[in-house]
């Protein structure tokens, strides 16, 4: 959710295995473009059963008893680091403080635990949209395929913080587990650009991508979307505006914990007051810095749990347990089975908000991965 300012400045010294968790973890260097092109594809660390063994130092948190024991010991990391409140300064500010990303990536290092395997290049790309450009990060895997399925995904943070790199351990487990082309959106950010900014930068690099996935060894006819939290409800949006549009679907849609509602009385809102890395308070920040007004939060993209859903994508769901945003993804969830939209939701238990990201230290998270990997698989089998 948060950048990764603070912690980048306290590593001045790595060596190349520390390189490479970074890689896999997601090094929040706000200078997206000279990050992409990169090749990590050497690396073939496998996966131990090391993270199963963590075990936080202190007590867990009164509002999460049921942790699992590698999710506390990330959030007692990522508490250890005194950074303020993100609702107590600006959104310029709150992008420099240290993210979920950080701590999962300083317990990895701490742990010695190995990265997952890589075996995929990144590059960048910039297209015009209404008003200016944005930035793509295509990572492409290195399998030796002459085309590759292809998916768009769109990180988190609000619409406010956040960016490619922060969520760049997603992006990535997504296209070496799937053999798929990632194509990676860093959409104009609130509050320099508000509602709907981000969802017509989301659905112009949809467009561009079935447009133009030949030009990047990509399959058009095999484009699915992906997203995690706002970006959850960004890959909503955009398949809702495709189908408006009468343009090409997804072939599915994979909508992690996402920003699906504009209702803060929801069993899951009034039991998030004090949870970590997300909150109550914070969700209302984000919606305060993005919406113009109160009436935004109505619109269809934004209140997805009321919005027409019929003849969306196949869709997957997952979602945590300590998160403000569990209560909408399992009402997003029936209202899209009642649309008789095919759906597949799973909640993880023990987890919070980001935990997706988290396959090196998170065993939970590996499992999303991996259900995730599944079902666009499926989908692009078909």
């Amino acid at each position: 959710m948060y950048s990764n300012t603070f912690i980048k400045n306290s590593f001045t010294v790595f060596t190349t295995t520390a390189l490479m968790l970074l890689a896999a973890c997601g090094n929040n260097n706000t200078n997206t473009t000279a990050t992409d092109s990169t090749n990590t594809g050497s690396m073939k660390t496998d996966m131990t059963d090391k993270p199963r063994d963590l075990k936080p130092a202190n007590p867990k948190p009164a509002w999460g008893k049921d942790l699992t024991d590698p999710m506390a010991v990330v959030i007692e990391k990522l508490g250890s680091y005194n950074a303020p409140p993100l609702t107590s300064i600006s959104a310029q500010e709150a992008r420099k403080q240290p993210s979920p990303a950080d701590a999962a990536m300083a317990v990895m290092t701490e742990h010695n635990i190995p990265a997952p395997s890589n075996n995929v290049d990144t590059s960048g790309k910039d297209i015009p949209v209404a008003g200016g450009q944005i930035h793509l990060r295509i990572y492409t895997p290195k399998t030796g395929k002459e085309a590759y399925p292809v998916i768009v995904y769109y990180h988190g943070g609000g619409w406010v913080i956040a960016d490619l790199n922060t969520y760049g351990a997603s992006a990535e487990g997504l296209a070496n587990q799937v053999d798929a082309i990632v194509v990676s959106v860093a959409y104009r950010q609130a509050p320099e650009y508000k509602f709907p900014t981000a969802h017509n930068d989301s659905y112009a690099a949809y467009e561009w991508t079935v447009k133009n996935a030949a030009s990047i060894k990509g399959d058009p006819k095999r484009v699915a979307v992906v997203g995690e939290s706002a970006g959850g409800g960004l890959a909503a949006a955009v398949s809702m505006m495709a189908r408006e549009k009468g343009f090409q679907l997804p072939v599915h849609q994979v909508l992690v914990y996402p920003i699906a509602g504009y209702d803060f009385n929801t069993p899951s809102y009034k039991e998030s007051d004090s949870t970590k890395p997300l909150g109550s308070g914070l969700m209302k920040w984000f919606f305060e810095k993005y919406l113009k007004s109160a009436a935004d939060g109505k619109n269809p993209m934004i209140d997805l749990v009321n919005a027409n859903l019929k003849g969306l994508p196949p869709t997957t769901i997952i979602a945590a347990q300590y998160d403000p945003l569990r209560s909408e993804g399992a009402m997003l969830s029936d209202n899209l089975k009642k649309a008789n939209v095919n759906t597949t939701y799973k909640i993880y238990n023990g987890t919070t908000h980001e935990f997706f990201g988290m396959a090196a230290v998170v065993p939970e998270a590996k499992d999303a991965q991996a259900m995730a990997a599944s079902e666009l698989k499926s989908a692009f089998n078909k």
